[in-house]
């Protein structure tokens, strides 16, 4: 009898010591660990700038657990990519998406082009109360993460008001208070946008005063310059100027120049870029592959008219002795300056007072309106002919347009050639510069709906323009070195699992200036920190997206 207890108490130990034997193995070697997700077969582009590579990915836990030969693991959910390209979901860093993903949180334009994160807050607008914004999002759920710039737009018109009156010492105070403040509350940096009010009244050394107090705590100064056209090399100055004198990072927005606007176009503005470059400076650039701009109507009229707030400027434009002078430099800018002949390339994207203009450009609309004033109210479909307008009957119009409640228009001033140089350049990254869209909601810039599958299709598999390595590049770890952005932008172990897979053949953006609200095609899957988005091409419901904070927070 005690021999048997003896043997049986000898292989309940070696059936314990088996068994914790088996666990440790399995601990070590993860045959039988179980990922969230595996992809399979893909094509490895991992956001680097190195060639594919042939790999399976583990997902687990919202990161990137496992990168090789993963055909003897299993996960709750398989994706099989074969044919297919793995890439680091795409980092959108010029985006108006602020309140947008409040009213639209599946993001849906930015998910089906790939994107897994924003940064806002550009050209100048933004919440104020960054952790507020940041809450608000996180209750309602986004399908992509978020970080976020503070606009020195909006700041100013919360300190001063929208007028032309520079800071005072009190109020410099006040905005720099709001500034570190929204720094540990995780903003990145601050944006500015010079051409729109009031921004447009600031001195340089006024806006480098402002972008110490973010600086000093790791933040980026984010610029729309005052110019893109004939007066753009002092604007690239100026941002590098405050580069320097801040000791900061800098990001040019939008890098474009109007064509004929200066010699050597594109190539100019690139290498003043560079020379900053090569002394020292951390400047980049992002581009979207389009050559039409898109802002509001109110850009076309002289800066002076606003110097006193909207009210103000409402009251100059409606006094026929104050109009004069508003039509004669609009006529030495626009003629003298720029050379038009007319608003042609002016398009109306959405308007409050003319609906039924959206689509039409500011010399039709002129002509349509000679027409109505001449003969009242017409079906313009069974015209035949349009009136000859002057360009002081446009000036008008868009004067009237303004006044009336303004409008969006995309603006077709820019040259393939340059847009091409600009996107060679390997400190540009791509970009949207759009806000969440709602399909049919009047003629927006394409760029919302196409970026990324643009340059994907375009100009990396078509043109040959970059490789497909050196396009994702542009879209992911760029960016995310541009932005800090730990952890995210590349195909490694251990970073968050933002994920784009797509065809390489057959990717490409479907919108067009006609006909905007048009998905692209070819984005297969998208994952958000471990979370399918998308999958198979279609909208999953989930929303796992998170902030992307800022350097400085929490550390107040």
């Amino acid at each position: 009898m005690r021999v048997k207890k003896i043997f049986l108490a000898a292989l309940v130990t070696v059936i314990a010591l088996t068994l914790a034997g088996c666990a440790i193995l399995q601990k070590d070697d993860g045959k039988h660990a179980r990922f969230d997700i595996i992809i399979r077969n893909g094509k490895i582009i991992d956001g680097a700038g190195n060639p594919w590579y042939y790999g399976d990915v583990g997902i687990k836990d919202a990161r990137i657990a496992e990168i090789g030969d993963l055909s003897k693991r299993r996960a709750n959910a398989e994706i099989d990519a074969g044919s297919l390209i793995v890439s680091p979901g795409f980092i959108d860093v010029h985006t108006h998406a602020d309140n947008g993903l409040l009213q639209m949180p599946d993001a849906e334009n930015f998910i089906r082009r790939g994107v897994t994160t924003l940064v806002n807050g550009n050209c100048g607008g933004s919440p104020l109360d960054i952790e507020g914004h940041f809450k608000k999002i996180l209750e309602k759920g986004s399908a992509v993460n978020f970080g976020q710039l503070i606009g020195h737009n909006s700041l100013l018109r919360k300190v001063k008001g929208n007028v032309a009156d520079p800071l005072t010492e009190e109020q410099m105070e006040e905005c720099k208070e709001i500034l570190r403040k929204a720094m540990f509350d995780g903003a990145v940096g601050m944006s500015t946008g010079l051409e729109y009010t009031p921004g447009v009244f600031s001195t340089t050394d006024e806006i480098i005063e402002l972008q110490k107090a973010v600086a000093e705590l790791g933040g980026i100064y984010a610029s729309h310059m005052r110019n893109e056209d004939v007066d753009i090399i002092p604007a690239i100055e100026e941002a590098l100027k405050i580069g320097r004198e801040a000791a900061c990072r800098v990001e040019i927005s939008h890098f474009k120049v109007a064509k004929d606007a200066i010699p050597g176009g594109a190539k100019t503005i690139l290498k003043k870029v560079s020379d900053a470059r090569n002394e020292g400076l951390e400047v980049w650039c992002d581009q979207y592959p389009y050559t039409a701009s898109s802002t509001g109507i109110a850009l076309l009229l002289p800066d002076w008219v606003f110097e006193k707030g909207r009210e103000e400027a409402k009251r100059i434009l409606q006094d026929p002795e104050q109009l004069k002078k508003v039509i004669s430099d609009m006529k030495d800018y626009h003629e003298g300056k720029r050379h038009r002949k007319d608003f042609a390339y002016a398009v109306i994207a959405s308007s409050r007072a003319y609906p039924e203009f959206v689509g039409k450009n500011i010399k039709e609309i002129s002509q349509i309106l000679k027409l109505r004033k001449e003969h009242g109210d017409l079906d313009i479909d069974k015209v035949k002919s349009l009136p000859d307008v002057t360009m002081e009957d446009q000036y008008r119009t868009i004067i009237d347009i303004h006044l009336k409640g303004g409008a969006s228009c995309v603006y077709h001033s820019y040259a393939e050639e340059d847009l091409i140089a600009i996107m060679r350049s390997p400190f540009v990254s791509v970009c949207s510069d759009s806000g969440t869209l709602k399909p049919g909601r009047g003629k927006p810039h394409p760029r919302g709906y196409g970026s990324n599958p643009r340059v994907l299709g375009r100009y990396a598999r078509e043109k040959k323009i970059l490789t497909f390595e050196e396009a994702v590049r542009k879209m992911t770890s760029m960016p995310a070195r541009i932005f800090k952005m730990e952890d995210r932008g590349l195909v490694y172990k251990g970073f968050w699992a933002d994920i784009t897979i797509w065809n390489p053949d057959t990717i490409i953006d479907k919108a067009t200036f006609e006909e905007p609200h048009q998905y692209s095609v070819g984005i297969e899957y998208v994952i958000v920190n471990g979370k399918l988005v998308l999958s198979q091409g279609e909208l999953t419901g989930e929303l796992p997206g998170m902030p992307v904070y800022g350097p400085a927070y929490g550390a107040e």
